[in-house]
């Protein structure tokens, strides 16, 4: 089951935080199978957020199997695409080739004191300067200074030691190379934004030993190869990408100001800034958004770190909603959200906030008040923080135009009217909502030769779009947001 006219076609892994996929495209964009796997995250205890690595390489190496028989053998997958949860940090023997801990998940909370400290003692403004990022426990280098010091395998492993994120995880189990892009490196605190090879200062400053560290690779390119007896055949792996980035180009977001924002378990906007690296993001975050065939572009950043997770929260451990597309019909159920504000601080606040320390919060409740009240008001937050996002942005000197959405959550009509009501912005959404797999597939398609850039490849592969035209609100608007910035300052 190649491409109609017997093509072959591309594989993408697409490793998320709550699932992993795989999807087979034709070269002209168009999805021919897929298959997906739910991963168990772990809650040791508050704040902490782990996954098992060999899940991880379970789950996917099972997707892939099954998309290469539907494919019709290896011989019709013409290059692997891989796109990845950013930051999550995996620590492995290079010799066993099995995890020496439970992987850090970006979201985890646990170097929130150390990151603390290394503020209080003036280092943020060289990292920000050097890196694009700022000292938060969402990135990785504090998570693989904590498993030096807190998990005695890593310690011990010594020359045997790898740490990498998802992508280089993947990839070294599918052939053995140690490598990594240069999107996943620039959210790692070990990378300067204009460099090529990780930063012996950073390095030192947070305590992470080069050699445990893969080699700096672009996007796009034979990166490396996956071995036969994973797949059936040796299968060049020609597009690496962190999944925010992924989705950025998946959205054709390709030109300096254009924007997307993923809707998954937490929203990532990002608005491309062109070649130049930026120098001055505020309580933004600059990074690479991608590398290829040398030549790098530039993105800022605003992360949101709770989003489809809070409506799975209210599904799972509230007991509020049977499933997530509830919240879309419970949203139009009532008229208002009947005096609820809600703050999704379940692993602090993000940008522009970046309050690690933040709880969540619902309050304004009365004997009036519903399950579709609480379900709008959850909805409603994502977005105001977009209202806030985009005004850090437009401080920052670029300044959104119009919003590109995708993910799970960018499913939800009602979601995707608001957010255009609330930024007062035109929002548009691809017919096929997955972008990161798309953007990953692009990546590959350039990496194989199928296309000499991306300009080429987005004019082959990307899909229509609805498009959501903002409305006026009226006292409403300014009303909600008096409500949420109350309780931000109050987190």
């Amino acid at each position: 089951m190649a491409g109609a006219d017997g093509e072959k076609v591309l594989l993408v892994l697409d490793e998320g935080t709550s699932s992993t996929r795989a999807i087979l495209y034709t070269p002209g964009g168009a999805v021919v199978a897929s298959c997906s796997r739910e991963l168990t995250q772990h809650y040791p205890g508050l704040g902490l957020v782990e996954h098992d690595a060999a899940d991880i390489w379970e789950h996917t190496l099972a997707c892939a199997r099954e998309m290469v028989a539907r494919a019709g053998g290896a011989e019709r997958i013409a290059a692997i695409g891989i796109a990845n949860q950013r930051e999550t940090v995996v620590a492995w023997d290079r010799i066993t080739g099995e995890p020496l801990a439970r992987a850090i998940v970006w979201q985890d909370r646990r170097t929130a004191g150390r990151c603390q400290a290394l503020r209080e003692a003036g280092h943020e403004p060289l990292v920000q300067r050097r890196t694009g990022l700022l000292l938060d426990p969402y990135f990785s280098a504090t998570k693989m200074a904590w498993l030096l010091e807190h998990e005695p395998a890593v310690r011990q492993a010594g020359a045997r030691l790898a740490f990498g994120t998802v992508e280089s995880w993947l990839a070294w189990k599918l052939s053995g190379a140690h490598v990594t892009d240069a999107t996943n490196a620039s959210r790692t605190l070990l990378l300067a934004l204009d460099g090529r090879d990780w930063d012996e200062e950073m390095l030192g400053l947070f305590g992470v030993p080069r050699p445990a560290l893969g080699q700096v690779v672009g996007n796009a390119g034979e990166l490396a190869v996956a071995r036969p007896e994973h797949l059936g055949a040796a299968i060049p792996i020609t597009g690496l990408v962190g999944d925010q980035q992924s989705a950025t180009i998946g959205q054709g977001c390709l030109a300096v100001g254009q924007t997307k924002l993923t809707l998954g378990t937490g929203a990532f906007v990002l608005t491309n800034v062109g070649t130049a690296a930026p120098t001055s993001p505020g309580r933004l975050l600059g990074t690479v958004l991608c590398d290829v065939g040398g030549e790098r572009h530039y993105a800022l950043e605003g992360a949101i770190f709770v989003a489809g997770s809070l409506i799975k929260w209210l599904r799972d451990n509230l007991g509020l909603l049977r499933s997530a597309a509830e919240t879309e019909a419970l949203a139009r159920s009532v008229e208002d959200n009947g005096g609820i504000a809600l703050l999704p601080a379940l692993s602090g606040l993000g940008a522009p906030y970046w309050k690690p320390e933040a709880t969540a919060a619902i309050v304004g409740m009365s004997f009036s008040s519903t399950r579709a009240h609480v379900a709008r008001a959850a909805l409603e937050a994502v977005s105001h923080q977009l209202v806030d996002l985009a005004e850090a942005f437009g401080s920052g000197g670029a300044r959104w135009h119009r919003l590109a959405i995708d993910g799970g959550m960018a499913a939800n009509d009602w979601l995707a009217q608001d957010l255009a009501d609330m930024t007062r912005l035109a929002v548009t959404r691809p017919d096929d909502v997955e972008t990161t797999a798309r953007g990953a597939a692009m990546l590959a398609a350039v990496g194989a030769g199928y296309y000499p850039d991306l300009a080429a490849a987005a004019a082959a592969m990307l899909p229509a779009s609805r498009r959501f035209e903002p409305r006026e609100l009226g006292t409403e608007r300014e009303r909600r947001l008096d409500a949420w910035r109350s309780l931000v300052e109050r987190a």
